[in-house]
């Protein structure tokens, strides 16, 4: 008998990526139901339609449901997988934006915009989880995609949900240096530490050789521009950070690259808007190129991969959000990180890794400080919580000081998707 695979926020753009991922492993993956949930009827219908004529094309033989009832989608599950985003883009812009008027950037999983979308998800996700943990099929796994990941994925843990996040940043930039390397892909391990959106990859095994500081000798340069930030910075590292930590490596250009003006938000609804016409187009069956501009490279392959192995048990290894239990030692055995992993039909195992330089030790207990102020935030509703959460972040709390102004816009400003909070005042 095969599998039932519900994804929740089934109407994003990136689903034709997922449903690409999904189908071209149906070897390892045998599903016969595929739901796709969204509130967003014209939403759903038009990335519903896509995904059949996909499906139809590669000859998968199982059945596409489209639905906006989260409990008839859960139902009877075997994999739960959410890729929300409550209020839209406009609530990301907004995300972007509010933070720069009191003096620290705006970003939508980091800093003051992350917290605000925590606030604004992690309640959401969590009565999704406990539907899953009523009606979806026994051992069901729960894998997040929806961002702050790492903060989802530790409310979910936290509250006894069987859970794995997962990003795409790590296999990007895996799969970017094998390329620079010129190595398969399949054979470059990594070691890689820290937090979702605050991680680095500390070494890059070819065949029991570290290739890493062969590659950011030869390829620093390309390494920085592709990350944004300054060449010295990756070189003193000697390790390859995610993009993310330009918010904390580079603040103030970023402050000024914001201030004046540029905000992703803005790009990628035009994005959308453009691609939801792409895929209304009843000849098209296939992800179109534009797709690529969205920010998703390789989340199928990840996505697929992840759930494939988890079913089949493979015993591969990959970058997931999970449970410490040790790999990382300068964290408590019950904090979420983001590490490989070895994946099997058990879940995943977390991989021990080397001890973090200082400065990366500091700001990851920082952060994840913060992140576990922000779960506790998110689900009191107290407004004392906010704030605690505000102050502790390193952007926000470590750079204005006083708080209280930023922290009253933002319960202001996303007052209509926190109803935990009452009246705002």
């Amino acid at each position: 008998m095969g599998l039932k695979v519900a994804v929740i926020g089934g109407g994003s753009t990136y689903t034709p990526e997922l449903i690409d991922g999904l189908a071209n492993r149906r070897d390892r993956l045998p599903i016969d139901e595929l739901v796709l949930h969204d509130i967003s009827a014209e939403r759903r219908e038009v990335v519903g339609g896509l995904a059949q004529r996909m499906l139809t094309r590669l000859g998968w033989g199982g059945r596409l449901t489209l639905t906006d009832d989260a409990r008839a989608a859960i139902d009877g599950a075997d994999f739960v997988l959410v890729q929300l985003r409550i209020g839209g883009q406009a609530a990301r812009l907004l995300d972007e934006t509010l933070p720069l008027k009191f003096g620290t950037i705006g970003q939508e999983t980091t800093g003051a915009g992350g917290l605000a979308k925590a606030l604004r998800t992690v309640p959401v996700v969590l009565e999704l989880a406990e539907l899953a943990r009523r009606h979806a099929a026994p051992g069901a796994w729960i894998v997040d995609f929806t961002n702050p990941v790492g903060i989802v994925t530790q409310a979910l843990i936290d509250a006894g949900h069987q859970a794995l996040g997962l990003c795409n940043v790590a296999i990007t930039l895996q799969r970017s240096m094998a390329a620079q390397l010129g190595v398969d892909p399949d054979r470059l391990e990594l070691e890689h530490v820290g937090l979702n959106h605050l991680s680095w990859i500390t070494a890059a095994h070819a065949d029991g050789v570290d290739r890493l500081p062969e590659l950011i000798e030869r390829h620093g340069a390309d390494i920085a521009r592709e990350l944004s930030l300054p060449e010295a910075t990756v070189r003193d590292l000697g390790a390859v950070p995610s993009y993310y930590l330009r918010y904390y490596y580079a603040f103030d250009e970023v402050m000024a690259e914001q201030n004046g003006g540029h905000h992703r938000a803005e790009e990628v609804m035009d994005i959308e808007r453009q691609l939801l016409a792409m895929y209304a187009d009843p000849t098209l069956d296939r992800k179109p190129e534009l797709l690529a501009h969205r920010g998703g490279a390789f989340y199928s392959e990840a996505a697929a991969q992840l759930l494939a192995s988890l079913h089949d048990g493979a015993g591969d290894v990959q970058v997931v959000d999970v449970r410490n239990d040790g790999a990382m030692a300068e964290l408590e055995p019950e904090d979420v990180v983001e590490v490989p992993s070895r994946i099997d039909r058990d879940g995943a195992h977390p991989i021990r890794q080397p001890a973090m330089q200082p400065g990366m030790r500091d700001l990851v207990r920082a952060v994840k400080a913060y992140e576990r102020l922000a779960i506790r935030a998110a689900e009191s509703g107290e407004r004392a919580d906010v704030r605690a959460a505000l102050e502790a972040h390193p952007l926000v709390g470590g750079r204005i000081g006083d708080v209280d102004p930023l922290l009253d816009a933002l319960l202001e400003a996303n007052r209509p998707y926190l109803p935990q909070f009452g009246a705002v005042t």
